[in-house]
């Protein structure tokens, strides 16, 4: 990120001599000159650091002078002790290095691998610290006389720039048909050609490869679909510029703030009616995923192209993004018709990043690239080195050590070989680079997770199980710099309760190394087990049994599913295979099977996705739930149920129901906070899990607990879904081991 070049260039500012270098700890510097200009300089190096820079701490010593002649950069020392600095996230291409690879007369005109100390790879290619070429996957590429003077003239923007190449010295970009035969010619060019014509494309990026297909072709993303095997799951589109993306979806200024930074992640954002893209890309949304090129091929791509193209994960459904070329020829040789490649190797899988943008801030879906591996700093350090394992699904681990959680890139369902082997290596490297060996190794309570019996396999170590929702809860507050006790409402699809039964829709009070279960919405059958996951219809036969028994109306769920329908039900009765849930992830699976939006699922969340986007945005009328006070406060869930089928019966419109149906939930979790808050007397309130995604329900809810004078949390640094889960596990370890305050 350029710091040393910083600091050299500021020692020269104020006549001072002496040198600066990296070590394992950070960017150490001596200096001597006159005591005014040594003190402005000290305060010049947090005060005026690159903007790329993070300055945590400055610690300095006086020491005798002697003598030095002239300021110099030194090599980098391995050094004794923790690995305390830093590796930067990669970074979006920064306008100087675009400038120049659009300018004819450049030297590096057209080059897809510019970069300078302000953007560029960073964490995909290091494979160790201090960062230092030599010990990343440019080590192979030996500097050209023009790229090494750049390297070593303090006025120039690639001063001491480890990736720093040229089309002389670095990356050569080509192009290959699906048997990886090489294709003559311009490999851009011959990509646009090939994408305009309808073809599939594979692109290599910074931390994988991607699948591309024009986004207006309606027959090319369709056999995209279908190689990839992702039936319904909306794709990513890479618009050309900001321009292009304000004519695909609405954006406020804090959404174009995360689209336009260095991060670059996918925006979710509602779709215009004059947005060009075929009805596959995003099927039955009003959101598209949008995202800016942030690297020199895309930029190359989309300039040439001139017009928006799907930019989707290089893999089959449920595998991990291919990063290696030999793996990217096995796995994606039946998906892309031509590899747009380079022999710059990737170190790190690293999936884009997904932001939705909540009141002014990010809200985290999926935390990965351009953000990973930046900490997230905590207010009370780490007394123990901790590993936190995380979830089962959307998994990332974490790495606690003094101030800092190191949450990893997102790594995805542990449901597979491919992915779990990901997992081991995203592990044992993080370990690596951060010179952690971890003394406290925290899981979920959930026997049968990957994560957990990972964790059982460590030795040395002490174990801490945390329970899935105070995890959630936890994550939170870490999230926001506080220690609780707070009110806890822990909204998702399935974690494991310590009572045998599967919690979701959980009321916790809170702090960060404990909790009481205060409440939740009443438990229901979950018929089938995790067939109901699969098959949303299945929790509405439960919920409908539960309100009208054997009177149930005649609805068209029941009609489409009359040849299961009564053995489900009975399952339910008699609870075979069907365990009981409060999840408040399986209530909207019963509403949208309800309304017809969807009876089976494709991917996870499928249906409550679906169902929040029939809202009628307009509708303020809600469904109301009876609760019951206890303790602990239990949430009727089914009212709401009951609700939904007396206005179906009456030909009320379903935008208007899915509508009412979440007013009627966040005031329902409104009310029981009160009760809560009347019982123990806390006014913080802490939102997470997966459900709060949905950012109706998320805005419904935050304004009516303000309404009732609550001060509320929700995620921005973090996911509030399962990706966040380690988070919370780390940070409930850590204060199991000592008193916060």
């Amino acid at each position: 990120m350029g710091f040393r070049p910083f600091v050299y260039g500021l020692a020269g500012q104020y006549g001072l001599a002496g040198f600066v270098g990296n070590d394992s700890r950070g960017v150490f510097v001596e200096a001597e000159g006159s005591p005014q200009m040594v003190a402005r300089f000290a305060a010049d190096l947090a005060r005026k650091s690159p903007p790329l820079a993070v300055v945590e701490r400055i610690t300095t010593e006086h020491t005798v002078p002697v003598g030095e002649r002239g300021f110099r950069i030194v090599p980098s020392s391995r050094g004794p002790g923790d690995h305390d600095a830093l590796v930067a996230p990669d970074t979006a291409t920064c306008a100087d290095c675009l400038r120049e690879i659009t300018d004819p007369a450049a030297r590096r005109y057209g080059y897809a691998f510019t970069n300078c100390t302000a953007c560029g790879p960073r964490f995909t290619i290091v494979r160790d610290v201090p960062y230092d070429r030599c010990r990343t996957t440019m080590a192979d590429f030996a500097m050209c006389a023009d790229c090494a003077a750049e390297y070593g003239d303090p006025g120039d923007r690639r001063f001491h720039a480890q990736p720093v190449c040229c089309p002389a010295c670095g990356p050569a970009l080509r192009l290959v048909d699906a048997r990886w035969r090489e294709v003559p010619g311009d490999p851009v060019g011959t990509a646009v050609r090939w994408l305009r014509d309808g073809r599939i494309l594979a692109v290599k990026g910074l931390g994988g490869y991607h699948l591309a297909a024009l986004a207006d072709h309606p027959e090319a993303v369709s056999r995209l679909r279908a190689r990839k095997h992702r039936e319904a799951k909306p794709f990513a589109v890479m618009a050309p510029d900001l321009a292009s993306a304000r004519s695909l979806v609405r954006l406020d200024a804090a959404a174009e703030r995360a689209l336009t930074g260095v991060r670059r992640p996918i925006v979710l954002a509602p779709r215009l009616p004059i947005a060009r893209v075929a009805d596959a890309v995003a099927p039955g949304s009003r959101e598209l995923g949008v995202l800016l090129p942030y690297t020199p091929l895309h930029h190359l791509l989309a300039e040439e192209l001139g017009r928006p193209f799907v930019l989707t994960s290089g893999n089959l459904s449920d595998e991990p993004i291919a990063h290696r070329d030999e793996e990217a020829r096995e796995r994606l040789a039946g998906i892309a018709d031509g590899f747009l490649t380079h022999d710059r190797p990737i170190h790190v899988r690293v999936d884009d990043s997904v932001v939705r943008v909540f009141r002014g801030r990010e809200l985290p879906v999926r935390r990965s690239r351009g953000y990973v591996p930046s900490p997230v700093t905590v207010k009370w350090p780490f007394p123990r080195t901790v590993l936190a394992c995380g979830a089962e699904l959307k998994n990332t681990f974490c790495l606690g050590r003094e101030h800092h959680a190191f949450v990893s890139h997102h790594i995805g369902d542990l449901e597979n070989y491919t992915t779990l082997r990901a997992y081991t290596e995203g592990i044992e490297h993080f370990c690596r680079l951060l010179g952690v060996r971890p003394q406290t190794v925290a899981h979920d309570l959930h026997p049968e997770y990957l994560s957990t019996k990972y964790a059982f396999e460590r030795t040395d170590v002490e174990l801490v199980g945390v329970q899935h929702h105070h995890a959630h809860i936890a994550s939170c507050l870490a999230d926001n710099g506080v220690s609780g006790p707070v009110i806890g409402i822990a909204f998702d699809g399935l974690g494991y309760g310590p009572d045998g039964t599967l919690w979701g829709g959980e009321l916790l009070i809170a702090d960060l190394a404990d909790y009481e279960r205060a409440g939740y919405l009443a438990p229901v059958p979950m018929p089938g087990g995790t067939a109901a996951v699969r098959e949303p219809w299945r929790m509405a036969a439960a919920y409908l049994d539960a309100v009208y028994g054997d009177g149930v109306p005649d609805l068209d769920v029941v009609r489409r599913h009359q040849d299961r329908w009564q053995a489900v039900v009975t399952m339910a009765r008699t609870g075979t295979n069907s365990p009981a849930t409060s999840s408040a992830g399986r209530l909207f699976d019963a509403v949208a099977a309800i309304l017809g939006v969807r009876d089976e699922i494709r991917y996870e969340g499928q249906a409550a996705i679906e169902l929040e986007q029939r809202i009628d945005p307009n509708e303020s009328g809600g469904y109301a739930a009876s609760i019951t006070k206890g303790p602990p406060v239990v949430v009727n869930a089914a009212d709401l149920v009951r609700g939904v089928i007396g206005d179906l019966a009456s030909g009320v419109g379903t935008a208007r129901i899915a509508a009412r149906f979440h007013n009627g939930l966040a005031c329902a979790a409104v009310r029981a906070a009160c009760i809560l808050r009347d019982r123990v007397g806390l006014r913080t309130v802490a939102l997470s899990g997966g459900v709060f995604q949905n950012l109706t329900l998320l805005d419904r809810l935050v304004t009516g607990l303000e309404r009732e004078n609550f001060h509320v949390l929700t995620h921005h640094r973090v996911p509030p879904n399962d990706g966040g889960i380690s988070l919370g596990q780390a940070v409930v370890a850590a204060a199991r081991t000592r008193p916060w305050t």
